[in-house]
């Protein structure tokens, strides 16, 4: 049974590029850079949930910082949670995390000895019921991947490796159930895996939200599964969109099945963070 979503809410969904400025700089201030660009999007969305991709924890290339907490604290979104899809740094060493569910950071956690590690996180002030993990899988091939130059003019390609992917899943006390991953950049295996994240949602309760980069342009996503996007904007790259890889989505049968359900998209805005672009909508019944 689905439950009823409560009368007003605004989602955001942004990959943070580990909070790198755009374009690079040879110096970066990541506390206060990343601080400002967050308190940036509090004021001009006023958000009540936050899903975030590409999130550094106590990561040397990004001065230690944890970004899920330093995130929500700046937005004043009182729970969060952050969820590492692999121990170590992206592109360099890494290892997969054995256990997904033990492997969660929250405002509760205790943290003495913490590891690097790089993944997705959420920041709400809505009370969460239950957090839930979903392994989705990744490509055992790389790509050649567009990226911004270390001068920071122009761009170059590098081969990169892909990474373990997964979902973080969010059972709100009011109603929604939200979902943030960053699926594979390989084409064909993140189609699989969207597939794969919309049948475990299935599963659980509450008003169903899917929302992140999820490497599909034009669209796809809602022509290919049983969701359909309620932002339609490029978000890619962040400089001088063009292309749509990240979305904020709802299941066509409940939408369908709710009248009363409504949403307005959220202009967005460049933050001089990240070569992504944030994205919102507010949700309303």
């Amino acid at each position: 049974m689905v439950v009823a979503p409560a009368q007003k809410m605004r989602v955001i969904s942004w990959n943070l590029l580990h909070g790198q400025k755009i374009p690079p700089t040879a110096t970066q201030d990541w506390q206060v850079d990343l601080k400002n660009a967050a308190e940036s999007v509090a004021k001009k969305y006023q958000p009540d949930f936050i899903a975030l991709q590409e999130v550094d924890f106590s990561q040397t290339r990004s001065a230690q910082i944890n970004q899920t907490q330093l995130i929500a604290q700046s937005m004043n979104l009182k729970y969060w949670a952050y969820l590492p899809t692999l121990i170590g740094t992206p592109g360099e060493k890494w290892k997969k995390v054995k256990d997904l569910n033990k492997s969660i950071i929250t405002e509760r956690s205790d943290l003495k000895n913490p590891e690097s590690s790089y993944g997705i996180a959420l920041a709400t002030n809505q009370r969460i019921k239950k957090l839930y993990v979903k392994r989705l899988g990744r490509s055992w091939i790389g790509m050649p991947l567009l990226i911004p130059s270390d001068s920071g003019k122009g761009v170059r390609f590098i081969y990169v490796k892909d990474e373990p992917r997964v979902a973080l899943i969010a059972e709100l006390e009011n109603g929604f159930t939200i979902a943030t991953t960053h699926l594979s950049f390989v084409p064909g295996v993140n189609i699989f895996q969207l597939h794969k994240l919309s049948a475990y949602l299935k599963k659980l309760p509450g008003f169903s939200i899917l929302t992140g980069d999820l490497n599909l342009p034009g669209n796809l996503p809602t022509k290919l599964s049983g969701y359909q996007s309620l932002v339609s904007q490029a978000t890619y790259p962040s400089w001088k969109p063009k292309i749509q890889f990240d979305y904020l989505m709802a299941r066509k049968k409940t939408v369908a099945s709710n009248p009363t359900f409504k949403y307005q998209t959220l202009d967005s805005t460049f933050l001089e963070i990240s070569d992504h672009i944030p994205i919102g909508v507010e949700l309303q019944s």
